[in-house]
């Protein structure tokens, strides 16, 4: 279940934020930072020593990451005459989840959630590494030539596929492919396209 809930939120924070980032953050800070709050407040504050394992602290980190982003752009949600803001759903989701799922770690996903916050926030961007880094890394492996699928430095803003191709007014330079041409600002369809429409 974890890894159904992990692999659509991972795809999109790697698209976000590029390949090596996404392997750094996961393999290093994203699995550190939690593990390491979880175990202070488990061992020294709560005087316990229950184990928690998973993926599930991933999942409601990027769930949390994502809640900042809506909440930036639609900063609450109404039910009824009750008016609840939109970076708090995963908290919701954990508290349910800790109720209706036996054994799991209410804490663990707090500690999660916690990180998901602060990187949503922009307070540890500082953990990725630099870009001047990942693009030497990048030429030297040629990790785009080798990699499918693979989201470079340069390509993280624009998504996986890079820049997509726009009309052009410039002389001798049509639309790029798939696009819409148009004639007195009127759509008229795929430039390009063979088929007739009447006889």
């Amino acid at each position: 279940m974890n890894m159904i809930a992990l692999t659509p939120l991972l795809e999109r924070f790697e698209m976000e934020n590029g390949t090596i980032v996404t392997l750094l953050l996961f393999t290093g800070p994203f699995g550190l930072l939690p593990g390491g709050l979880y175990t202070l407040i488990e061992r020294f504050i709560l005087r316990s020593n229950s184990a928690a394992i998973g993926a599930s602290v991933w999942v409601f980190l990027l769930l949390c990451v994502e809640a900042v982003k809506t909440y930036r752009q639609n900063p609450a949600f109404k039910i009824s005459d009750y008016s609840i803001p939109t970076w708090t759903t995963p908290l919701f989701i954990i508290f349910v989840i800790h109720f209706l799922v036996p054994n799991t770690s209410l804490l663990g996903h707090l500690c999660g959630a916690l990180v998901g916050y602060l990187w949503g926030l922009g307070y540890i961007k500082f953990l990725a590494p630099n870009e001047k880094i990942l693009r030497w890394v990048e030429g030297k492996l040629n990790l785009l030539g080798r990699l499918p699928h693979y989201v470079s430095v340069d390509q993280k803003t624009y998504g996986r596929y890079g820049v997509l191709p726009s009309t052009s007014n410039s002389p001798g330079v049509g639309p790029g492919r798939g696009t819409l041409g148009a004639a007195n600002g009127i759509a008229i369809g795929p430039v390009g396209s063979t088929q007739r429409l009447g006889p």
